[in-house]
């Protein structure tokens, strides 16, 4: 187990990876944390100091102390991959505390690419936005059945996704395929971001 707030935690866990694997190719980030409390309807306004700073921590602060760790260990280049959300750039009812740390971890990429793209290294920074997938941790969130309901009814291909899609995508961002992409959010989500209305 790894408690992404310490950092014995993650230093233990990248010292483990050296120990058995010298190098590293890639790193997926797919972390992130709220408390219930804050991810219904109607309670962004109640958020306290603590969940604030409790959510930020775990699912976007987590991402550069990876990034930190990870680029010695990519002394030929490599990639590292955060799952991200649309609630990340527009308001989705429900999300809360949640939609701000994914801004705030897509933004981390950004910096952190810019960071990490430079010298030797040469390590490459970028998140998927998928659109909601049915998994344990969307069930917490509120409204989450509406959610589906109206990425199906809005998206341009009518339709949600599947967890294989935004998996295909990741393998893309891993590979060589994609050696001049670094800083982007790329939408796994049948089109739904680029619908206005």
């Amino acid at each position: 187990p790894c408690d992404v707030s310490k950092d014995e935690d993650l230093d233990a866990v990248f010292d483990k990876l050296k120990e058995d694997f010298g190098q590293i190719d890639f790193v997926i980030h797919a972390v992130a944390f709220a408390d219930r409390e804050y991810l219904k309807l109607g309670n962004f306004h109640k958020t306290t100091r603590e969940a604030w700073n409790q959510a930020l921590e775990i699912s976007a602060y987590s991402l550069l102390a990876m990034g930190q760790r990870a680029k010695d260990m990519m002394p030929n280049g490599g990639s590292i991959v955060a799952m991200s959300y649309y609630g990340g750039e527009k308001v989705v009812p429900g999300y809360n505390i949640m939609g701000v740390a994914k801004a705030a971890l897509e933004h981390t990429t950004k910096y952190l690419a810019y960071d990490l793209g430079e010298g030797e290294n040469k390590v490459r920074v970028n998140t998927i936005s998928g659109g909601p997938l049915r998994t344990l941790a969307a069930s917490a969130v509120g409204g989450i059945t509406d959610m589906f309901e109206h990425q199906e009814r809005k998206a341009a291909q009518k339709r949600n996704i599947t967890g294989e899609e935004v998996g295909g995508t990741a393998v893309y961002l891993v590979s060589d395929l994609s050696s001049g992409v670094t800083g982007e959010n790329i939408h796994v989500d049948a089109g739904f971001s680029i619908v206005g209305l």
